[in-house]
C-alpha cells in the first residue's frame, strides 16, 4: 500500500515537450476569448473553449498527419458538443441528462483508447460534453453554438500547424531524438569485459532488460513517426540512418564485451542533441579515430564472435538503400482501431466501468442536491485507467490536485473579482500552469485544472464561491467513490486473454524470424557473413520480420498487456514466467533481425 501511494504522489521529470501543447492551448484560447470579451459575450466562452482546447492533442505527430488527426478530433469535439446541445435543448431531466453525459463519457473513453490518440486523452472531450449537457440550451440557439465552437477550431487547427512554416521536420526530429537518448542510457549501462559472476550482475541484467525495453519501444514509436512521411522526403532519410544507429544499440548482445560503450553512448547522445537543436541534421561518418570503412573494420573480424560484437557500431554506418515501409500486413487506420473494438476486447469492459461509474455517480450527485452533477460525472470518468490499481492511483491524484485546487481558487477570489479581463488571462495563466505540472504528476496539474474549471463556470454567470466550492468538493468525493467501486464490481477478466494473445503473436513473429533468419544464413547472406546482407527483397523482407516482431508492438504489447493485467483485483492465475521467458527470446531474436537486416553500404 506504501508503494502505490509513494507512486501516486512521485514526482517524475517534466516531458520535454510540454510547452507546446500549453502555448497552443492558451493562444487558440486568447483569440475566442478576447474577441468575446470585446463583444461583450463572455456567457459563450464555453463553445469556444471547445473548439479551442482541441490544440492539445496531435503535438506528437508529423504535421501532415497531424493536420488529418486535429481535424477528427474537431470534428469529433462538435458532434459530442451537438449531442449533449441538442439533448439539453429536448429535456430538462437532470437524471437523463446524467446518462447521456455517461453515454458520451464511455464513447469518448473507448474511442480514444482504441484510436490512442495520446494524452490529454478522453478527458478535455468528456469534461466539454459534460457542462454542455446542463448548459440552459434552446433548440434553435444550437446551429450558432456549435458554429462558434467550430470557429474555434479552426483557430486550433491553424495555431498547431503554424509551427511546419519555420520547423517542418520537428515532431519526427524529435521522436529519433528520443530514441538516440534511449540508445544512449542502455549503452552506458554496458561494461567493457563484464562477466555474470554474482547478483549484482543479475540485476544488472535485469536493468539492462529495462532499458533495452525502452529503447525497443522509443524505436518503434520513432518508427511509426517516420512511416506517417512521405517516402521521397531527403530529411526521412537522413533521419532514418541516424534511427538505424539508435537501433543498433539492441544488436549488441547483452552481456559479454562491446567495442567502446562509452564512446557509442556520448556518439548518441551527441546525435540527439544536435537533432534537437534548429541546425542541419548531423551526418553519420565513420568513427572519429579509425578511416577505415565499416566494410573493412567488419572484414578484419576473426571470428563470428567478434564480428558479432562489432556490428552494433558498425550499423552506425549504414545508409538505408530505399525508405523503410512497414511490414504489407500491418493494420493501419480505420481497420486497426475496428481490430481493437472487436468483440471481446479489453476495452470494451473500461467502457462500461464509465458508463455505469459516471452514471451512478451523476444520480448519487443529484440526490445530494449538488448544483453541478457533471463535475461527479467528469470525476468518475476521469480516474478510470487501463486497471484498477492506476484507478485507485489516479482517484488519489485526483482528490488531492482537487482540494489544493480548491485553495488556490479561493487565494485567487479577490483577483478574479477584479474583472472580465482578469478573468480571461487568469485562465491563459492557468492553462498554461496546468500544461507545464500536468506532466509532472496528475495531481499537480489537476491544482490548476481545477480552478479553471471554476472560472469557466463564472463566465456564464457569477455564483457564490462558497457555493461552487462546496460543489466541487462533493462532487469530486462522489465521482471518485463510485468510480472505484465500479472497478471493483465491473471486472476485466479479459485482460488475461489479452496476455494469451499478445504471447500467441510474440511466438508467431518469432518464429517467423527465426526461419527468415535461417534461409539468410547460407549463400543469400546473413549474419555470419563479413560483407552482411545484400540489400535487395530478402533484406526487405528480414526487416519486415523485424517489424513484426517489435514495430507490430508484439513485444510492446506483450509487456502492456501483462501490466494492465497484474493491476486487476480479479484475474486467473498469470503466466509470468512465460511471459519472461517470450520477451527475453523474443529480445534475443530481435538483436538477430537488427544485425541481419542493415545493409552495410558505406558512407564515404
Amino acid at each position: 500500500m506504501r508503494k502505490h501511494l509513494r507512486t501516486a504522489v512521485r514526482l517524475r521529470r517534466p516531458v520535454d515537450t510540454w510547452h507546446k501543447p500549453a502555448l497552443s492551448a492558451a493562444a487558440a484560447l486568447a483569440v475566442p476569448d478576447l474577441t468575446l470579451l470585446a463583444l461583450g459575450r463572455l456567457d459563450l466562452v464555453l463553445y469556444t473553449s471547445a473548439g479551442a482546447m482541441c490544440a492539445l492533442y496531435a503535438h506528437g505527430l508529423p504535421y501532415a498527419a497531424r493536420a488529418r488527426t486535429l481535424l477528427w478530433v474537431v470534428l469529433g469535439m462538435v458532434v459530442s458538443l451537438g449531442v449533449a446541445l441538442t439533448a439539453a435543448s429536448l429535456t430538462a431531466s437532470p437524471v437523463l441528462l446524467v446518462v447521456g453525459a455517461s453515454l458520451v463519457a464511455a464513447a469518448h473513453k473507448t474511442l480514444c483508447d482504441a484510436t490512442r490518440i495520446g494524452p490529454p486523452g478522453n478527458l478535455i472531450l468528456t469534461f466539454i460534453a459534460s457542462s454542455a449537457f446542463f448548459m440552459p440550451q434552446r433548440i434553435g440557439d444550437v446551429p450558432l453554438h456549435l458554429a462558434l465552437a467550430l470557429a474555434a477550431g479552426a483557430v486550433a487547427w491553424l495555431v498547431c500547424m503554424a509551427p511546419v512554416l519555420v520547423r517542418p521536420h520537428g515532431p519526427e526530429r524529435l521522436a529519433v531524438a528520443r530514441a538516440l537518448e534511449s540508445a544512449a542510457a542502455l549503452w552506458r549501462l554496458r561494461r567493457e569485459g563484464a562477466e555474470p559472476r554474482d547478483g549484482r550482475d543479475a540485476a544488472l541484467r535485469d536493468t539492462e532488460l529495462t532499458a533495452r525495453q525502452a529503447v525497443a519501444g522509443a524505436v518503434n514509436s520513432a518508427w511509426h513517426t517516420l512511416f506517417l512521411i512521405p517516402g521521397a522526403d531527403p530529411a526521412r532519410a537522413r533521419l532514418e540512418r541516424l534511427l538505424a544507429h539508435a537501433e543498433s544499440a539492441l544488436a549488441a548482445p547483452c552481456e559479454g564485451r562491446t567495442r567502446t560503450p562509452a564512446h557509442e553512448a556520448e556518439r548518441c547522445a551527441a546525435q540527439a542533441r544536435a537533432i534537437r537543436s534548429r541546425g542541419a541534421l548531423p551526418e553519420i561518418g565513420p568513427t572519429p579515430g579509425d578511416p577505415r570503412r565499416p566494410a573493412e573494420v567488419t572484414a578484419e573480424a576473426g571470428t563470428a564472435t567478434e564480428r558479432e560484437t562489432r556490428t552494433a557500431a558498425d550499423a552506425a554506418h549504414t545508409v538505408p538503400a530505399a525508405p523503410r515501409r512497414p511490414a504489407p500486413d500491418r493494420v493501419t487506420g480505420v481497420r486497426a482501431v475496428l481490430a481493437r473494438l472487436r468483440p471481446g476486447s479489453p476495452l470494451l469492459p473500461i467502457g462500461v466501468r464509465v458508463a455505469v461509474g459516471c452514471t451512478l455517480a451523476g444520480w448519487v450527485s443529484l440526490a445530494a442536491g449538488v448544483g453541478h452533477p457533471y463535475w461527479a460525472v467528469v470525476s468518475a470518468a476521469s480516474i478510470h485507467q487501463a486497471n484498477s490499481t492506476l484507478s485507485g492511483q489516479r482517484a488519489l491524484q485526483r482528490v488531492l490536485g482537487n482540494a489544493l485546487g480548491l485553495i488556490l481558487f479561493f487565494a485567487l477570489l479577490p483577483l478574479i473579482r477584479v474583472g472580465p479581463l482578469a478573468m480571461v488571462l487568469l485562465a491563459l495563466a492557468l492553462q498554461i500552469g496546468a500544461e507545464a505540472l500536468i506532466t509532472r504528476n496528475y495531481w499537480l496539474g489537476s491544482v490548476c485544472v481545477t480552478p479553471m474549471a471554476l472560472l469557466l463556470t463564472e463566465f456564464g454567470g457569477r455564483l457564490p464561491a462558497g457555493t461552487l466550492i462546496a460543489d466541487r468538493l462533493i462532487d469530486t468525493v462522489v465521482g471518485v467513490a463510485v468510480g472505484l467501486a465500479c472497478c471493483a464490481v465491473v471486472t476485466n477478466r479479459r485482460a488475461t486473454d489479452r496476455i494469451d494473445e499478445a504471447l500467441a503473436r510474440v511466438t508467431a513473429a518469432r518464429s517467423a524470424a527465426l526461419h527468415r533468419l535461417g534461409e539468410g544464413g547460407g549463400a543469400g547472406g546473413g549474419p555470419d557473413r563479413e560483407d552482411g546482407p545484400a540489400v535487395g527483397d530478402g533484406d526487405r523482407e528480414s526487416g519486415w520480420a523485424r517489424d513484426r516482431l517489435a514495430l507490430s508492438l508484439s513485444l510492446v504489447e506483450l509487456r502492456e498487456a501483462f501490466e494492465v493485467a497484474s493491476g486487476e483485483w480479479w484475474q486467473r492465475s498469470l503466466p509470468a514466467e512465460r511471459v519472461a521467458a517470450a520477451e527475453r527470446e523474443g529480445h534475443r531474436t530481435l538483436a538477430r533481425l537488427v544485425r541481419h537486416a542493415a545493409p552495410r553500404v558505406p558512407v564515404s
